[in-house]
This record gives C-alpha cells, sequence and structure tokens, in this order.
C-alpha cells in the first residue's frame, strides 16, 4: 500500500489535487476580497484557507479533519454575530510558566493537545491520527512550495 503512494506522489507534482484545488479557490477569493487587509491578517486569512483546504481534501474519516472543519465553521459563526454585536474589550493574555520538562506519561496528553480533535481518543487512535495529520500537513507544505515556485518563476 505504502508503495502506491509513493509511486503516485512521484508522477504527480502536486500529490494532492483536491486540496491544492481548494487551496488555490480560497487564495483566489483571499486577493479579491482583501485589497484593505493588514498583513498579519491576510497572513491569518491564508494560513486558515491552508487548514481548511486539507481538512476538506481529507473528508470526514479522520477526527482531526472533522475537528477543523467543526473550529473553522464556529470562528467564521462568531466573526459574523461580532459583525453585528457591540465589541466588548479584549482578555488580558497572562504569561505562562516556563515549561517543564515533559514525562513520558504527560506525552500522550501534549500529543492530545497538537492534534485537532485528539483530546478524547484512546492512545492507539491518537498515534493513527497523528500519522495521518502530518501526512497531511507535509502534502500541504509541498502544496504551498509548489505554489510559491510557480509564482517565482513565471
Amino acid at each position: 500500500m505504502e508503495s502506491k503512494s509513493l509511486s503516485r506522489d512521484c508522477n504527480n507534482p502536486n500529490p494532492d489535487p483536491k486540496m491544492a484545488f481548494h487551496f488555490l479557490r480560497a487564495l483566489l477569493h483571499i486577493q479579491q476580497s482583501a485589497a484593505t487587509t493588514s498583513f498579519t491578517g491576510r497572513r491569518r486569512r491564508i494560513k486558515r484557507a491552508a487548514y481548511a483546504s486539507m481538512a476538506y481534501s481529507s473528508g470526514a474519516r479522520r477526527a482531526w479533519s472533522r475537528a477543523l472543519i467543526h473550529t473553522l465553521r464556529r470562528r467564521r459563526q462568531r466573526q459574523q454575530r461580532a459583525r453585528t454585536a457591540v465589541a466588548l474589550p479584549r482578555r488580558i493574555r497572562v504569561a505562562r510558566p516556563p515549561r517543564r520538562e515533559v514525562a513520558a506519561a504527560d506525552q500522550a496528553q501534549v500529543l492530545r493537545k497538537l492534534v485537532p480533535g485528539g483530546t478524547g481518543m484512546e492512545y492507539c487512535m491518537l498515534l493513527e491520527e497523528t500519522a495521518d495529520y502530518i501526512r497531511c500537513l507535509a502534502t500541504q507544505v509541498q502544496l504551498m512550495r509548489n505554489v510559491v515556485d510557480s509564482v517565482t518563476n513565471s
């Protein structure tokens, strides 16, 4: 099974065409609609578009993609409500204590926080979801490199 995916990646310069389609469509939408936004706002929108395209291309078969899609939808709904509501003052962030060495028992808990939707998973399922999430992140990086290369070479 692994050799099929490796040979597919070698023949196709774009590892996941579905992810590329969603990401490029989102980039086009950002470019057309956000001419007046700041650099950080634009960067944030591109990052969200990359995560959304990764989650949509993965589909609903993985818990991390369902959790990511749910988070993005919830954020969009909050932003739409915030446009009509009165703006409240932002909360003040408290400095976190310095990180300590992570014990072996705590490593699974740290991993659960890193993988979207990993909070309630058992350890074996968490490792499978993490492997799939890392694979999709690597595909996303390759896609972004291809986009940058095509823009800089033309």
